[in-house]
């Protein structure tokens, strides 16, 4: 019980965490809410092409575009390090917050 509780509030800070970074660059923060939708919009925000949201359908080439746009998203705030890219991969409760509500956006 008290663990579903945790996942949840968690789970609130990544949907918060987007919202705020989504509304950072113009775009809708509800869109943080839609799962395939935020792919889309975070794409985006990148300078990616749309079409590339296909790739994240193959199997383990979608772990490696994950970091990628992670990588991408987080030089737009300066901060692409390899272990700050990883921190958003693997904790994006803690990651993810810093981008949105303690930096703003340098490119």
């Amino acid at each position: 019980m008290i663990a579903s509780i945790i996942q949840l509030l968690l789970s609130l800070l990544v949907i918060v965490s987007l919202w705020k970074i989504f509304e950072k660059f113009g775009e809708a923060g509800w869109a943080s809410i839609i799962p395939i939708y935020n792919l889309y919009v975070l794409i985006r925000i990148v300078g990616w092409k749309p079409i590339k949201i296909l790739l994240f359908l193959i199997p383990l080439y979608n772990i490696y575009l994950a970091y990628v746009l992670y990588r991408d998203l987080a030089a737009k705030y300066g901060k692409d390090s390899v272990g700050f890219v990883l921190g958003i991969l693997f904790l994006p409760f803690i990651f993810l917050p810093i981008l949105a509500f303690e930096s703003e956006p340098v490119a």
